[in-house]
């Protein structure tokens, strides 16, 4: 589909638009991030990835920004802004690197490490609390973030991963991961607009299903209350190990 041409909206394609916005706003109501991982599996049945990238990047940012006056007392930005400095300085980086990237021996091995580093710490039950590094490192891993985020829309799974490692509770964790993957989804953003991506046609439908979307966040921040360190711990590493299905799936040509 070429820029600015018409979606053809059927009954079943709306209803799939509205069920993919309903399960990523849930999502990122609960989490913090996920949005696109429940939604684009849903709408690239319906659309093509021109539309539903930054469709599902404007839903992201309005779920996260809808939930943030709920949780954010209980944010430590103390922990948070290494990750965000870093992430804005490696988007560009990222983004730059598009044109030298092949996307799928990238899709392949990240998908690999993500099927594998969530696995071993869910099934390694002990508490793990690694300090090494302090707020640089968090910087680093919130910079190395940013490139993947700028290269392939992956910016959460590393911080999401290395907030594991750090031994965070769940308010220090959902801080991380939504005030940076808010930062860096913003940014990228930005630059979709400045390029022409965010069309006529992706803002109707972002009305369309803005109402699922921001109906789905309030679902799941309501179940993030009722959620222990440990069972959010685990639907965490369950959505990185989803993730990585996703990705090594469709890098093997099997979607």
């Amino acid at each position: 589909m070429r820029p600015g041409m018409t979606v053809q909206m059927t009954t079943s394609a709306l209803v799939l638009l509205f069920s993919g916005a309903l399960a990523g706003g849930f999502v990122s109501g609960l989490a913090g991030f996920g949005t696109a991982l429940m939604a684009l599996g849903i709408w690239l049945y319906v659309l093509p990835p021109t539309t539903a990238v930054p469709l599902v990047v404007i839903c992201s940012i309005v779920a996260q920004t809808s939930t943030l006056p709920s949780f954010w007392r209980s944010f430590d930005l103390a922990l948070v802004w290494p990750f965000v400095i870093g992430g804005l300085a490696g988007v560009p980086l990222g983004t730059l690197m598009i044109a030298h990237a092949d996307p799928h021996s990238f899709k392949l091995f990240f998908g690999i490490l993500l099927l594998v580093f969530p696995a071993a710490l869910y099934l390694y039950r002990n508490p793990i609390a690694f300090s090494f590094g302090g707020r640089a490192a968090d910087a680093a891993v919130g910079f190395a973030g940013g490139i993947l985020g700028g290269l392939a829309g992956l910016s959460g799974p590393l911080p999401t991963l290395w907030a594991s490692v750090r031994g965070w509770g769940k308010d220090e964790r959902r801080g991380i991961f939504q005030t940076y993957n808010w930062t860096v989804l913003a940014t990228a953003l930005c630059l979709q607009a400045g390029v022409g991506i965010v069309t006529g046609e992706v803002l109707r439908l972002a009305l369309f299903v803005l109402p699922a979307t921001l109906s789905g966040a309030w679902l799941g921040a309501r179940t993030y209350r009722a959620l222990s360190d440990r069972n959010f711990r685990d639907v965490v590493l369950g959505l990185l190990f989803l993730s990585g299905v996703v990705l090594v799936w469709s890098s093997l040509g099997l979607s």
